[in-house]
């Protein structure tokens, strides 16, 4: 792999949070999946036409845009070592010979200028050290007039697997966890943020339009309490407190979620910023 700018999520994401990802990509699918579809509208990817896949992880989003663009071409490129060999193994079980995978920090990582007509990302945008040079980095792979369609998660309070760990703020570490603005996945949770970065980093025309989607955490509140405490997040808290803290934790999560079970699967409402912007000419 080329040179790395974000260590620290070249870390989480080739350790622990990247294998759980990795291992789990079905669990993560559901969670994620109510997305795909407003993502794909907004790419309008077209037959032919040359994809990059910013943040990809095991390969999902890859797959559909590969389909979307056959007989063009779909490149997937990700700094988390195990979710790109999930990925490449999911593509050649699949048969999807337009694909291919590349390990890489997107904010520096040497991408051939105008090289693709489109690029998209879900949730792969929010953890840059520095967002403009990232963008700007991909603004540069991109043709003229190429465009762009983002997912960043959206305010914490609309999603509801964070208000599940609130719940826990007596027993459990959360001050500043989720806060809008900071390091992570809450970054670009202000849409001027966003917006202002994209502008700066030399794209045009950008756009903030706010979504939301249902995701499947679990089959019951005790499969879904265990899913999320064992993800990155979830995890990062438990290692903080004591057995019996991490005992009351579970216990209490469980009851929460309970009264979000319905026809045989626990559901959470998360909310995005489907982020839209094209190449300066």
């Amino acid at each position: 792999m080329h040179g790395i700018a974000n260590t620290a999520q070249a870390q989480a994401w080739n350790g622990h949070e990247g294998s759980h990802w990795a291992a789990h990509q079905d669990r993560w699918d559901a969670v994620n999946a109510g997305f795909n579809q407003p993502l794909l509208d907004a790419a309008a990817i077209g037959s032919g036409e040359r994809v990059l896949d910013i943040g990809c992880g095991a390969g999902t989003t890859t797959q559909l845009a590969a389909r979307a663009a056959a007989p063009g071409h779909a490149l997937g490129l990700d700094l988390s070592a195990p979710m790109l060999e999930r990925a490449r193994t999911r593509a050649a079980r699949d048969g999807i010979p337009n694909i291919s995978f590349e390990h890489g920090d997107a904010q520096v990582h040497p991408l051939t200028p105008g090289a693709f007509d489109v690029a998209i990302s879900r949730f792969g945008i929010m953890f840059f050290d520095d967002p403009v040079a990232a963008f700007a980095n991909i603004a540069t792979a991109l043709r003229p007039g190429g465009r762009i369609a983002f997912l960043s998660a959206a305010e914490p309070e609309g999603n509801q697997w964070l208000q599940s760990l609130t719940s826990l703020d007596d027993i459990l570490p959360m001050r500043g966890f989720g806060a809008p603005g900071a390091p992570g996945m809450f970054s670009l949770a202000d849409a001027g943020t966003a917006t202002a970065a994209l502008t700066e980093a030399g794209f045009q025309d950008v756009r903030a339009e706010h979504v939301q989607a249902y995701g499947t955490w679990g089959r019951d509140a005790r499969e879904a309490a265990h899913f999320l405490l064992d993800s990155g997040p979830g995890r990062h808290l438990l290692e903080q407190v004591g057995p019996d803290d991490r005992e009351r934790a579970r216990s209490r999560l469980v009851e929460w979620l309970r009264p979000y079970r319905t026809d045989g699967a626990l559901r959470l409402r998360s909310t995005a910023w489907l982020l839209t912007a094209t190449r300066t000419d």
